[in-house]
């Protein structure tokens, strides 16, 4: 699996999603990770390795506690393969805002001899 591959299927859980929303203020030991689901620590840990084979957080070492901590570069690659797409879309939406737009110049001076 290649890393944007890893990313998003880290990203398609909600329980990663909210690990890494809380990493977002700052680094964490698994235990305070863990703290607001209704799981054990082994299962949060597997959605941790999953977090960690992706690049999406990283893991030190502070005495006996292992803090994690978001890394944001892979999320930045992600985000520029979204964005492409983005720039699809908005490209459909405004010629269908063009086309709407020409349609409905069409039918108004139509519609004023009625």
């Amino acid at each position: 699996m290649n890393q944007l591959d890893a990313i998003f299927a880290a990203l398609a859980d909600p329980t990663r999603r909210a690990i890494l929303a809380r990493l977002i203020q700052g680094e964490a030991s698994v235990m305070e990770l863990a703290e607001p689901f209704a799981m054990s620590q082994p299962s949060i840990s597997k959605h941790l390795k999953v977090l960690e084979n992706a690049g999406l957080i990283s893991r030190g070492r502070d005495a006996q506690r292992r803090p994690c901590r978001l890394e944001a570069e892979p999320l930045a690659e992600a985000n520029d393969w979204l964005e492409r797409y983005r720039k699809i879309w908005e490209g459909n939406f405004q010629r269908l805002d063009a086309l709407l737009g020409a349609m409905q110049a069409e039918k108004a001076p139509g519609e004023a001899d009625q």
